[in-house]
């Protein structure tokens, strides 16, 4: 009855049904997703765990490993929102109030066209889950990366 009710209003509010929400179930292992190395001298290390292409929905989620002094660059995402989870270690984010610390078990979340980034600021291996929803690819996110500080 609940569901029955919330997918009415959903479907009235969006335009969305059922048929659009994405397509069948999808399920992989995180060592069956290829390792992208996304910083320089391979201090990121992102897997992109489900996308558009592997769900035919409009979110990402990865998992991403920071190696000891790696960031995460400063960026925002003009077509989606991010939120992120701490699994492993600690470091500091880099938002619109300036540099925060963050550690194992920290949920973030940050709305469209905010600046944020993660620096790896101790001596051992930060591990992040991250997700979009709004985009499933890249491309569809909108990213802009901040200028380099002088």
């Amino acid at each position: 009855m609940i569901g029955a009710a919330l997918a009415r209003a959903v479907k009235a509010s969006t335009g969305i049904t059922s048929a659009k929400l994405g397509s069948a179930p999808f399920r992989t292992n995180m060592g069956d997703v290829p390792t992208l190395d996304a910083g320089p001298d391979g201090g990121m290390q992102v897997r992109f765990l489900l996308d558009q292409v592997s769900t035919g929905t409009d979110q990402l989620l990865a998992w991403t490993l920071l190696k000891p002094g790696a960031r995460y660059a400063r960026h925002r995402h003009r077509n989606c929102d991010e939120f992120m989870i701490v699994l492993k270690g600690r470091g500091h984010i880099d938002s619109e109030n300036g540099e925060e610390p963050a550690g194992e078990g920290d949920v973030l979340y940050w709305p469209r066209g905010t600046w944020h980034g993660f620096n790896n600021s101790s001596s051992a291996d930060v591990v992040l889950i991250w997700a979009w929803m709004g985009a499933g690819s890249v491309d569809a996110s909108g990213t802009e990366m901040a200028a380099a500080p002088p």
